[in-house]
Parts: C-alpha cells; sequence; structure tokens
C-alpha cells in the first residue's frame, strides 16, 4: 500500500492540496476550524510531508545547527534541551557541532553546516571572531548567540548579565560576614564569562572597602578538573581565605572535592559559591550555594529567535539579558 499523499489528506478534509501545503507550513488564509480538519486527517492518514518536497517549495532544509565548545558539559546540554524542544514544536531538526576548547574546530563546522544548507545557526559560548562572521554572512542564514554577544556585530543574542551575576555572588559571601574571599574564574582573556565575572567579583569587594588580592584569584576553564587544579593552587599559594566564588558550578564542586580531600570541611571551614545551578548543584554534598542561569529558558529563547527569523524572513529580532537569581543551599555559612 502507498503512503498517503497531500491530495489524501486534501480529499479526506475536503479542502483544496493548496489549503492543506498553508496549514503545514503555519501560512495565513484558513479559518480554525479548516486547521483542525487538516490537521484531523493528517493524523488519522498518517500522512508525513516529504522533507525534500517540503525543501523544495519553501527553499528551506528544516535545520538549524547548534555550535558548543564542550558538548559533553552539563551546562550545555540544559541549553540544547531549550533548543531542541523548540525546534521539535516548529518542526525543526537540529544539528549539534563540538567545536571544542577555544574554538579549534568552528570554522570546520561552520563548512559543515554550510554543507548541509542548514537554515540557521545558534552560536554559544565563544568569541564571535571576525572569521566566524564572515562564514556565516557568506552561507546567507541567520544567526543568534546564546551565552555571549557580540560588540562589534548586531547580532541578537541571549544572555544573563555576568558582571552583576558575579557581583551578587561576592556581596552574598560578604553579607554573610566572609572578607577573605578567593575566586576561580574562567579563562583570563575570555571576555564573554571570564572577565565580566571577575569584574563583578573585584567590583563587589571594592564597593564594601575590601581590597583586591591578585593571588587569590586562580583561573579554569569552567570544567570539574579546572576547578580541581584551581583549588590545589589557591590552597597553596594564596593568602587564607574563608570563602570562595567559582564562575561555574562545574569548577566549583571540582574545588570542594580538592578541599574536602584536604580536611577541610564545607562550610565549617570554608564557605563555596558556584555559577550556572546545574542539576549537579543540588546533588553534590553538601548540595551547593550557587546563582541560577535559567539556561533551558535561554536555549528556549535561541531557538525561537532563530525560527522567527528564518520564518519571518526578518531582522528584528531583538536580543535577551535574562533574569538570574541566587540559590541558597547548604555550602555557605553565617561567618561569625
Amino acid at each position: 500500500m502507498n503512503p498517503p499523499t497531500i491530495k489524501d489528506v486534501a480529499k479526506a478534509a475536503d479542502v483544496s492540496v493548496a489549503t492543506v501545503s498553508r496549514v503545514l507550513h503555519n501560512l495565513a488564509g484558513y479559518s480554525e476550524k479548516t486547521k483542525q480538519k487538516v490537521m484531523h486527517a493528517v493524523e488519522e492518514l498518517g500522512y508525513q510531508p516529504n522533507a525534500i518536497a517540503r525543501g523544495l517549495i519553501n527553499k528551506r532544509t528544516q535545520t538549524i545547527g547548534v555550535l558548543f565548545p564542550n558538548v559533553s558539559s552539563s551546562f550545555s546540554s540544559d541549553i540544547l534541551h531549550g533548543i531542541e524542544e523548540v525546534a521539535h514544536e516548529k518542526g525543526f531538526s537540529v544539528i549539534v557541532c563540538n567545536t571544542a576548547e577555544d574554538g579549534k574546530r568552528t570554522l570546520k563546522y561552520l563548512q559543515v553546516l554550510r554543507e548541509k544548507q542548514v537554515d540557521g545557526i545558534v552560536f554559544t559560548s565563544e568569541v564571535l571572531k571576525d572569521e566566524y562572521y564572515q562564514a556565516i554572512k557568506e552561507m546567507r542564514v541567520p544567526v543568534v548567540l546564546v551565552n555571549t554577544m557580540s560588540q562589534k556585530y548586531m547580532i541578537p543574542y541571549v544572555k544573563v548579565d555576568d558582571r552583576q551575576a558575579a557581583y551578587q555572588a561576592t556581596d552574598y559571601l560578604i553579607q554573610k560576614g566572609h572578607r577573605k574571599i578567593a575566586m576561580i574564574g574562567g579563562t583570563p582573556r575570555d571576555q564573554i564569562a571570564g572577565i565580566p565575572r571577575l569584574d563583578g567579583y573585584r567590583q563587589a569587594l571594592n564597593d564594601n572597602g575590601i581590597e583586591y588580592v591578585e593571588s587569590r584569584v586562580a583561573y579554569g576553564n569552567f570544567s570539574i578538573e579546572s576547578g580541581r587544579e584551581a583549588m590545589e593552587k589557591l590552597l597553596v599559594e594564596a593568602p587564607p581565605f574563608t570563602a570562595l566564588f567559582a564562575a561555574s558550578d562545574e569548577m566549583a564542586i571540582g574545588a570542594m572535592g580538592i578541599a574536602m580531600e584536604k580536611g577541610l570541611k564545607i562550610p565549617d571551614d570554608i564557605s563555596i559559591i558556584g555559577y550556572d545551578d546545574l542539576s549537579l548543584a543540588s546533588m553534590v554534598f553538601p548540595p551547593l550555594t550557587t546563582i541560577h542561569q535559567p539556561l533551558t529558558t535561554m536555549g528556549r529563547l535561541a531557538s525561537e529567535k532563530l525560527i522567527s527569523l528564518i520564518e519571518e524572513d526578518s531582522d528584528k529580532v531583538s536580543s535577551s539579558i535574562v533574569s538570574h537569581h541566587l540559590v541558597e543551599r547548604q555550602t555557605v555559612r553565617q561567618k561569625l
């Protein structure tokens, strides 16, 4: 038995083929009652629109590309979950690319996405270098940034205010009575999350009359292992400290592991606050106090913006600074 065609759907719904096509492509020109009739016929017949034929009609492949520096991280998976939710709802497929640390494979994957003829790109957590922008511009597809932004190019983005969030984390420790506060930051030259979060930490210290001590800052790359290495360095080389702000939950969890291996109790001997509010943060012991980034929501927003740019063929999509908040758990104590 041959699979049902669009003509079969039209006959079952008692409408024209053109009307079925408009309904399936979310175009205007029909009533809600007609839409329900068409969708009922589609479901009853088990009709599956042919992706190639659909592409010939609207000159799209119904795919979007997503670029992550580290696909395996909890951070990336939470964002990806939001992106895929919306993409699935809108009838798009997602191609995920792992660009590796420092964007070692970014240009390679942009070429892959060009060959796949994706309709748009979600670019996350990296600096949008000139060569990346030029490659995307040559593809003539829209792009939306997540957890990053560009000062140079007018590209819509979705992110939190990293500087303000880091300020809140540090100020929280200060209000708990801590004045000797260390930090594990991102890579020193990272303009996206590293530098703004360090600036927020420094500003909170300054506003509370606390001297910034450079040796109390160590750097990682947002991974658990880099958090362990940075904490080892701080415990050996930094002046004594009673609290630590880590610029990611994974680095905070790595730091907690080293602290406990050294016989330090959390939060009795050292208070620790993270950044992201990954699912891991509530699973470790003691549960991690952290700054919540709505990562899945950020992914959904980015996907919605991108698909709007694709389907409406417009560049009128605004950027979004999403709200963050502090989540109190059990790794920070009031210093007596």
